[in-house]
């Protein structure tokens, strides 16, 4: 039998198949053989063939065979540096939730999700979420950023779950497509979900005043069938976003604006951090490109895993 997993809890997975039926199944110890270096050699959107258990009491059900990813997003793992974290697979559109406050989210997060989102060719949209509840001053921020992003061509949404402010227009860019959503613990995720799809009635939690970040709703990544044609991923908060299996060469390209730039630079190789005659480093003298973009690069560059985020993003 063939379906697709919908939620996975670790051990167990549930599993989806085509004409709608559900089975819990785990997987085959082979899989845990194959120097698979992830901490979850199977993950929510993966398409994947099982077998029934005919030795359990229960209909559960082995899987046997994971089929070829289209794509999916990955990062370190939290606790084994080592490893890699699938967060889903096989998604057509990612939503990063960005709020400026409560909690405070940095571009230096951003800009990571993105570079992996480009490497594995997912698009990406950024909503600036809780617009409803910032001063004028806060508001200058969100069309700041909106602008930086914008000109690099990702598009950018101000929302509001709270009150429902341009949910239709994130409902339209769902329409046929598998939708993840995620970002920071307490940026909204459960609410807007909730917002577009009341039925499914997701939990969600206050923000934590002593830390100013929300406290984890969702525990494991969970894919849901939507009552207009959409599915949607729902992933735990994120507080960090490591960069994975790239070279330093390729880095740059990941980013749009300095992709644009690079067949004028000097050496075909350039990093852009010490070359001469370097195009990018040109721009940003210009005011052509981002610092804040020039910052994260270079973080992602030097390996600076502990310190990005506690950056603060400015207008330089």
């Amino acid at each position: 039998m063939t379906g697709r997993v919908y939620k996975s809890t670790g051990s167990w997975y549930t599993v989806k198949t085509q004409l709608g039926q559900t089975y819990e199944c785990r997987i085959k110890g082979k899989f845990r053989l194959k120097g698979i270096k992830s901490t979850n050699p199977i993950a929510v959107g993966d398409f994947v063939d099982f077998e029934l258990d005919t030795k359990s009491d229960q209909e559960t059900g082995v899987i046997n065979t994971i089929h070829d990813r289209q794509n999916y997003i990955v990062r370190k793992s939290v606790n084994l540096s080592k490893q890699t974290h699938i967060i889903a697979s096989n998604i057509d559109l990612v939503f990063l939730l960005v709020t400026i406050d409560n909690p405070p989210t940095f571009t230096s997060f951003i800009d990571r999700f993105l570079v992996t989102a480009e490497a594995y060719d997912i698009k990406a949209v950024l909503l600036f979420n809780k617009i409803d509840a910032y001063s004028d001053d806060t508001l200058d921020e969100v069309r700041y950023l909106a602008h930086v992003y914008r000109q690099i061509g990702y598009e950018c949404i101000g929302i509001s779950a709270k009150t429902g402010k341009n949910i239709d227009q994130v409902k339209g860019l769902m329409e046929g497509n598998v939708s993840m959503f995620t970002g920071h613990s307490g940026v909204g995720k459960s609410t807007l979900v909730n917002a577009i799809e009341p039925t499914l009635d997701l939990k969600t939690k206050a923000i934590s005043m002593q830390h100013m970040q929300g406290q984890h709703t969702t525990t494991f990544a969970e894919m849901f069938d939507l009552s207009f044609d959409a599915k949607i991923i729902d992933t735990p908060g994120i507080k960090g976003f490591g960069v994975v299996d790239m070279e330093k060469e390729e880095i740059g390209d990941y980013f749009p604006e300095f992709f644009a730039l690079k067949q004028d630079c000097k050496f075909n190789n350039c990093l852009h951090i010490e070359e001469p005659k370097c195009a990018v480093k040109q721009a940003l003298e210009n005011d052509e490109i981002a610092a804040s973009r020039y910052r994260s690069y270079v973080q992602i560059i030097e390996g600076d895993e502990e310190h990005y985020r506690t950056d603060i993003w400015d207008k330089e």
